[in-house]
């Protein structure tokens, strides 16, 4: 495993708490945050438990043991997932506010770093897993907070009109963050345009070797400013340029400035590339 990821719970999350429970009672660290074991859950993956919202859990980076925050672990969330439209899904976004009002965390116009590569190891984990199920795993634009100033997304369960989050969805959450796995051969962008649930960055992070970061969706596009793009694309950590869902997006004059324009085909079909990886791996002279 790559990196180092803090799965943080909060308590009064419905979701948060179920998949905590899943993973059992978890040894300590010896490391704690306002009094609070940091536990160990698999080998680079470490649990926190919150008493608040994540959402209102501003600046949790800054209240770590400062040797671990030097590590710049991955800050991911497991929580509930809530929607008008009451779809059962499974979801993963990236943190921040595009435009000039914060209403759920965070500040206006201001976003977190993200982790393009774990994020979307965790998309594919849920795609996987929870097509067994029934279940449609998808990214989300970049909508909301806390602000922080570690690498984060949240993975979600939305269970539309049923009480409890289903059983069978918070195993597979659980799994899929114990077992965070990134490609260190997928290519990063940022994502621009497209509707809030970002279908075409979707299908492209589960086709193809690519590995998003920030998405700004169309709506977000409306009220982006350039230095709220420059600090989206800088967050995208690793990118390369921008991907976007139309040709008309890309001609949005705060995005002017950024990475350069991708395409869809820059990145080789997932099948495709561990084909050839494999190739070469048998290709090459044995020991002696």
């Amino acid at each position: 495993m790559d990196g180092l990821y803090l799965l943080v719970v909060s308590e009064t999350d419905p979701v948060a708490s179920r998949v905590a429970t899943e993973w059992g009672t978890l040894p300590a660290s010896g490391d704690h945050v306002d009094g609070t074991s940091i536990r160990r859950l698999a080998p680079g993956v470490l649990e926190l438990r919150r008493p608040g919202n994540h959402v209102d859990d501003e600046r949790l980076d800054l209240r770590l043991p400062g040797y671990l925050r030097e590590r710049r672990p991955t800050l991911v969330f497991p929580s509930i997932h809530r929607s008008k439209d009451n779809v059962p899904c499974l979801t993963t976004h990236a943190l921040g506010n595009l435009g000039p009002v914060a209403e759920i965390g965070g500040r206006p116009r201001t976003v977190s770093p993200s982790d393009p590569r774990g994020m979307t190891a965790v998309l594919r984990s849920l795609s996987e897993r929870g097509r067994a199920h029934g279940l449609t795993a998808t990214l989300e634009a970049t909508h909301h907070g806390p602000e922080l100033g570690l690498p984060a997304f949240f993975a979600e369960i939305g269970y539309g009109t049923l009480t409890e989050p289903p059983p069978a969805a918070v195993r597979v959450l659980a799994t899929a963050l114990r077992e965070i796995v990134p490609d260190a051969h997928d290519r990063v962008a940022m994502g621009v345009g497209g509707s809030h649930y970002a279908p075409h960055f979707t299908d492209l992070a589960l086709r193809r070797r690519w590995a998003f970061g920030h998405i700004v969706s169309r709506h977000s596009l409306e009220v982006l400013d350039a230095e709220t793009a420059q600090a989206a694309y800088a967050g995208t950590t690793g990118a390369e340029g921008i991907v976007y869902a139309r040709a008309q997006d890309a001609t949005n004059p705060v995005l002017s400035a950024l990475g350069p324009r991708l395409r869809d085909q820059d990145a080789l079909p997932r099948a495709l590339a561990k084909e050839l990886n494999d190739a070469t791996r048998d290709a090459r002279p044995s020991g002696t």
